[in-house]
């Protein structure tokens, strides 16, 4: 149980893991072009499928590609939809949660497709949509599949590890503040 998530999202991590992946555009011809080294939809499956249980979340930050291999993945699976993702209506067939647009989950973290820039006083924002381009700005962490050898981010080990570490609780910020004046 990742202890810090929010009450609405504790249930993710309540009997397994919370991996978070991005930006896998299944079927989409042009990553290849894009990045010779760009795994099949199959490579990619069959890569990271056997590290996600049944009682696991997969959290996706967008452009998912062809959404029917979703299917592959036998868990609870969470969206927040990409720029390169349809409608809602045709994520909600293939995903168990469907948001459109950044996501806090807990007081320092911040789920989104693009990264969204101006928070990196109070929280870690977790995100894609940034090819090729590593972890280059200070509160964030760029889970696009090309920056992360295409592999799942395993949150609540991310935690334990000293990921927030960094990072105070923005109510704790703002007494600090208020005991300043």
């Amino acid at each position: 149980m990742i202890k810090s998530l929010y009450p609405q999202f504790m249930y993710w991590s309540g009997s397994g893991a919370v991996w978070i992946i991005s930006d896998t555009h299944f079927d989409a011809p042009d990553c290849k072009m894009y990045n010779p080294n760009w795994p099949t939809s199959e490579e990619y499956i069959a890569k990271v499928k056997p590290m996600i249980g049944k009682y696991d979340t997969l959290v996706h930050l967008g452009d998912v590609g062809n959404m029917k291999w979703m299917d592959k993945f036998d868990c609870h699976k969470v969206l927040i939809m990409g720029n390169h993702d349809p409608g809602a209506e045709v994520c909600e067939q293939y995903f168990n949660e469907v948001y459109n647009g950044p996501l806090f989950i807990a007081d320092r973290i911040l789920l989104s497709h693009i990264p969204v820039f101006g928070l990196e006083d109070i929280c870690l924002n977790i995100h894609g949509h940034s090819h090729d381009c590593p972890d280059d700005f200070e509160g964030h962490l760029n889970l696009a599949s090309d920056n992360c050898d295409w592999l799942p981010f395993n949150l609540g080990k991310a935690i334990k590890n000293g990921l927030l570490s960094n990072y105070k609780n923005y109510n704790e910020l703002y007494l600090e503040n208020i005991r300043k004046l």
